[in-house]
Order: C-alpha cells, then structure tokens, then sequence
C-alpha cells in the first residue's frame, strides 16, 4: 500500500557563505530526506527582513511531494540546516541556510512555537510571496482564503526582492 503525499511549500535563504552552492545544498539533501521536489521558482536576491543591516540574501520556494507529517519535514528541515552549517544565534540574523516550512497542502497545524502553518509571517514578507507566486500563484491560504497571487497583490511590503 503506497502512503498518501503532500505537497509541502518550502523557502530556502542564505546570506552567508557561497549562497548559491549552499542553496543547492540544500535541495539535493530535501530530495533526500524530506521528498521529490515538483516545482521551483527563481531564485530571487532580497533585501534583509527585520535586521536590515546585514547582507543580502538568496531565496528560492520549492514545492515539495512528501509523505512526512509536518513535524517531521520540520525536524528534516532544521537537520539540514544543521547539516550545512547553520547555528542559531539571534532572530532574523544573518544565516548559511535557512528553510521554513509555508505550506502543507491545506492543513493548518499550530504547535506554539514550533510550528505554525501555514508559516504566520509569510502574508507579510515579500521575500516569501514572490518565488511563492511564481510557482504557486493560485494556491489559496487555508486560513486567509486569499490565493497566493492575491495576497501577494495586497502586500505593502516594499522590500527589493529581484529574480536573478
């Protein structure tokens, strides 16, 4: 009997290191712990969020057929950064690799600080929305009832965010 799959949406960022290999990095290592990547977008440069005095960053969604819980692409993802590099010092610091959960198909799942999808901040980050809406555009926000393009239509969030 095949398990079901999901379709996860994920971010990846990096501003720090070699940006681009560590991205790859990190695809090749969620193609192999967390599932077959089915869609990605460009890879975007975007200005630092929340502590701008740092460098720019690389992002790049990827939507991601999984038969994991949430939780454990989660506990994958958080490996993988580890794996690659990334320590934890302040929030919204500077970072080799990032990867947060936005999406889990139409679930909403809410474990406190652990985890929150669909991701809480992501209707407020242009960052997130713009590699999100290139591969995504219609996928409608389980909580907002708003597809991807809309919020995305809606966002005062002024950020430089530039396909590269």
């Amino acid at each position: 009997m095949e398990l079901d799959s999901e379709i996860v949406y994920l971010l990846l960022g990096s501003n720090l290191g070699d940006r681009n290999t560590l991205i790859n990095d990190a695809l090749r290592e969620i193609e192999r712990y967390i599932g077959a990547i089915s869609q990605k977008s460009s890879i975007y440069e975007t200005a630092a969020w929340g502590n701008e005095d740092q460098p720019v960053f690389l992002n790049i969604a990827v939507a991601v057929k999984t038969i994991l819980s949430p939780l454990e692409v989660l506990e994958k993802a958080l490996e993988i950064e580890a794996e690659l590099g990334r320590v934890r010092l302040q929030k919204w610091g500077s970072r080799l690799i990032d990867i947060d959960v936005i999406f889990y198909g139409d679930r909403i799942v809410d474990m406190g600080e652990k985890l929150q999808v669909p991701h809480p901040q992501m209707q407020y980050r242009k960052f997130v929305l713009e590699p999100l809406a290139e591969i995504a555009p219609k996928y409608i926000h389980p909580v907002l009832k708003l597809s991807v393009s809309e919020i995305l239509e809606r966002l005062s969030d002024n950020l430089s965010v530039t396909k590269i």
